[in-house]
């Protein structure tokens, strides 16, 4: 008997204390069957636990949190991180099928874990890349994941790097990660993925152009896809112009130069030679001791990006600071106020009543 009932007091507590033992017990049974799960391999249990991954509520958030917990310390071969990002019509999701295809016959597991844009309105994603993968997507070695960004900055859904995790728990020893173009904010892909290619199509000296230099610089290997048929010549081209332009750049790695490289997505023309580049840039990292440092990097901006947002989320559900922006805001909108001004009263608010 529930000791509120064997002492004589009310029934209402004893029913509040009871209902959150059962929630907390309920939430540690799935956490654990999840954990369960995806040591095993199961795919529908990965794929359970990214949704709860990407859940905003917060009881799913705890979950959430328990879950990458446990699944961060299960046992795996260290994984291949590669993002990838391209403009709009570069060919990304086909290029990945075509090479993730191969990789399945080497005998690897591979993730991919698709970033689409948002609808402004219902938060979900517009593109739909698993409906472009459809080959990929049936694969029994493969998992494919679109994702919405949810409005994150540089074109990757906030939660990705536990995505990530979870993959790489659940055995996918390659996890590949489409972002949603390039942009100058598109650079936080490089903080979460140890190599970073860049795909850009053949007669695109306007559209190298167009490409900020600061993503250029992050790239450790640029393929120009739809280098086949009447493209080829082209295509040789634009390698020629992005060799050049990256002879301007100062590599980001002591071990590694950029490489560029022409390939075909659709004919399969050299997706052997970019992923023999991709071993040698993995060799060479690990030899050179900077893979660790790496990683090491990665989990230290992921960690401040992380309290970055639960400080504003918190911000965002505190009255007293809402109540101050609401006035503040329409003292900014006629101009009466600096919005550097408002902003640090806002804050002043909630630091004083958090």
């Amino acid at each position: 008997m529930c000791a509120f009932v064997a002492r004589g007091q009310a029934l209402t507590p004893c029913i509040e204390f009871c209902a959150g033992q059962t929630r907390h017990s309920s939430s540690l049974r799935t956490v654990q069957a999840l954990v369960a799960g995806i040591r095993q391999g199961d795919r529908a249990s990965l794929a359970r636990g990214i949704t709860l991954v990407e859940s905003t509520r917060s009881d799913h958030q705890q979950e959430a949190r328990k879950l990458v917990s446990e699944c961060i310390q299960i046992p795996r071969p260290r994984s291949l991180r590669i993002g990838l990002t391209g403009t709009p019509g570069v060919g990304k999701s086909t290029f990945i099928e075509s090479l993730g295809m191969r990789l399945l016959q080497k005998g690897h597991r591979v993730s991919v874990l698709a970033v689409d844009p948002s609808s402004t309105r219902s938060g979900g994603s517009i593109l739909g890349d698993k409906t472009r993968m459809q080959e990929l997507s049936a694969a029994d070695n493969a998992y494919v994941r679109p994702s919405p960004n949810r409005g994150s900055l540089g074109g990757v859904a906030r939660n990705t790097l536990d995505s990530i995790i979870l993959a790489e728990a659940c055995g996918f020893d390659i996890c590949l990660v489409e972002t949603v173009g390039v942009g100058q904010s598109e650079t936080m892909v490089s903080d979460m993925v140890d190599m970073f290619v860049l795909l850009m199509q053949p007669g695109s000296g306007d559209e190298l152009q167009g490409v900020k230099r600061g993503i250029m610089e992050l790239a450790d290997l640029v393929v120009v896809n739809k280098a086949d048929g009447a493209m080829e010549l082209a295509a040789k081209l634009t390698r020629s112009e992005i060799v050049n332009a990256l002879h301007l750049m100062i590599p980001r790695r002591e071990s590694w130069s950029p490489k560029v490289v022409r390939a075909s997505a659709t004919t399969g023309y050299n997706l052997d030679r970019v992923w023999s580049t991709v071993l040698h840039y993995f060799d060479l990292l690990e030899k050179s001791g900077e893979w660790d440092a790496l990683r090491a990097d990665q989990r230290r901006k992921w960690m401040w990006r992380e309290v970055s947002h639960l400080l504003l989320a918190r911000l965002d559900r505190n009255p007293a600071s809402h109540k101050v922006a609401q006035l503040l805001e329409t003292d900014v909108l006629n101009g009466s106020i600096p919005p550097g001004v408002a902003a640090e009263q806002i804050v002043s608010k909630f630091l004083s009543n958090p």
